[in-house]
């Protein structure tokens, strides 16, 4: 079992994103997290005794890094920070096409400060935000 690593900032928001669309459902150590396209769905799995959290999407498969949906289950179980404020901000941003179409996180990340911005957030607040989130995450030390 390896340690997962830290995700691209990004992923703290698209999870909770997912929050917001009412694509995370939970059922005790097992959720199923919808795609922001609806033609996905994720299994997740997380035992915080155990340190362990697994998901099928492609960054914890492929890349390593704990997952969107593993960040929005352990927000949900309230093992992460969670803003609803932000969470509602964010609903129905169209991640996947986003990225795709950018092909740069950082590309995506700037749209999303703008958007943001426009709804009275400001970018500061959510960087720091992401910043106790990645921490929090560092400190469960997940092993996939």
């Amino acid at each position: 079992m390896r340690h997962l690593r830290r995700p691209p900032r990004i992923k703290v928001l698209e999870a909770l994103g997912a929050i917001a669309d009412g694509r995370v459902h939970v059922n005790g150590n097992k959720a199923k997290v919808i795609s922001s396209t609806g033609e996905r769905e994720y299994e997740v799995y997380v035992d915080l005794d155990k340190r362990i959290a697994r998901s099928t999407d492609n960054g914890t498969r492929f890349r390593g890094y704990v997952g969107y949906p593993i960040i929005a289950v352990l927000m949900l179980k309230g093992a992460l920070p969670y803003d609803e404020r932000l969470a509602q901000a964010l609903k129905g941003i169209p991640w996947k096409k986003l990225n795709e179409k950018y092909k740069k996180y950082s590309k995506v990340m700037d749209l999303i400060f703008d958007e943001l911005e426009k709804k009275g957030i400001k970018r500061e607040e959510v960087e720091q935000f992401i910043d106790k989130v990645l921490e929090r995450l560092s400190e469960l030390g997940l092993r996939g």
